[in-house]
């Protein structure tokens, strides 16, 4: 039972606060804390009223805070306040329109509706569940093999036959030789490669193409300047950053040629390699280890449900065979006798 004593100075309090006077509100209420009134909700109630009341007048951070914190007490001690719920929510709603974190748990729920608070919780609750639905059976499945900053390479070629074939090669580059990623997904970048031909391919060794300027493996620059220019042969540091046509990339040995891997072809200078590449066969190279950069590996998995190793694409290719009639079938440079075309080399985000 609440004493007349504590009743009277409620009524004063809230009379004071109509009347804007917040302080000998608060003041008001002190004097009735040592009768009891501390642990009533209705006390706290209307002390979130004064603190508020004293937020607005000052603007204060700190003060629209103890209001939160004067109404969640309200709260505590009676949930069924209706009065502290709606005044918590209004003061809320105010401080977030002027920027002003309320601290505490938000309030979802006021007389069994959703308050503001409470309807955007339920949109992005609905949404986390939409993509966990997504998500997670893709998740479950496996992830997806093909990493960010990884190759698609599509090719189209011809066999002895006469036979048209299309293959496709991901390709996942390494982050332990950095320029050569760089150059190669540059040059993908700016769709250099697309339409080009593989100038040399050698059955049981590897299939090797990338020059975009002549395209008999005589041409082709780095995708970007990393401080060392090629010209002629000769290699030499600094002096043509403005001229991309003699950028080429310094040595990054240390990866095997493991079947599979995509490596840099250079001239007889370790640090002149530009554009061309090879990717290896189904036998290795490993006599190449530690002379030419190995930067990359084709995917061994499955994509879209189909497995793949992109290394039977690469002696399907190393097959095709080369003209009778043409003098190079014999040597380590023969090309094919129907051209083997890079249809697009494009970044796989």
């Amino acid at each position: 039972m609440t004493s007349k004593a504590i009743q009277a100075g409620w009524k004063q309090a809230e009379d004071e606060v109509g009347e804007g006077a917040h302080e000998e509100a608060l003041q008001t209420l002190r004097e009735i804390w040592g009768e009891d009134g501390a642990d009533v909700a209705q006390t706290w109630r209307i002390a979130g009223d004064a603190k508020a009341g004293l937020a607005r007048d000052s603007e204060s951070k700190k003060t629209y805070r103890e209001a939160v914190s004067h109404y969640e007490a309200a709260l505590k001690l009676s949930s069924s306040d209706k009065a502290a719920r709606r005044a918590l929510n209004s003061l809320r709603s105010e401080m977030d329109g002027l920027g002003i974190r309320a601290g505490g748990s938000a309030i979802l729920w006021d007389d069994g509706a959703p308050t503001f608070t409470g309807l955007v919780s339920i949109i992005v609750v609905i949404g986390l569940i939409l993509v966990a639905l997504k998500v997670v059976p893709e998740y479950l499945e496996g992830e997806k093999p093909v990493l960010e900053g990884s190759i698609l390479m599509e090719m189209t070629w011809t066999d002895t036959s006469g036979g048209t074939h299309n293959g496709k090669i991901w390709i996942e580059l390494y982050n332990e030789t950095p320029m050569h990623a760089e150059s190669f997904r540059a040059n993908a970048a700016a769709n250099r490669y697309d339409g080009n031909i593989f100038h040399r391919i050698v059955d049981g060794f590897m299939i090797q193409g990338g020059d975009f300027e002549n395209g008999d493996g005589s041409g082709g620059h780095a995708g970007a300047y990393f401080g060392y220019c090629g010209n002629g042969g000769s290699v030499s540091e600094g002096g043509c950053e403005g001229d991309m046509t003699q950028w080429v990339i310094p040595a990054e040995f240390g990866q095997t040629h493991d079947p599979g891997v995509i490596a840099a072809a250079r001239s007889s200078d370790e640090n002149s390699a530009g554009s061309q590449f090879y990717l290896v066969d189904s036998t290795g190279a490993h006599s190449l280890d530690g002379s030419y950069t190995a930067f990359g590996m084709a995917y061994k998995g499955e994509i879209d449900g189909v497995a793949t190793t992109g290394i039977a694409v690469i002696d399907a290719i190393s097959q095709v065979g080369c003209g009778a009639s043409e003098s190079t079938c014999s040597d380590q440079n023969k090309l094919s006798t129907y051209p083997v075309t890079i249809v697009s080399v494009s970044l796989v985000d």
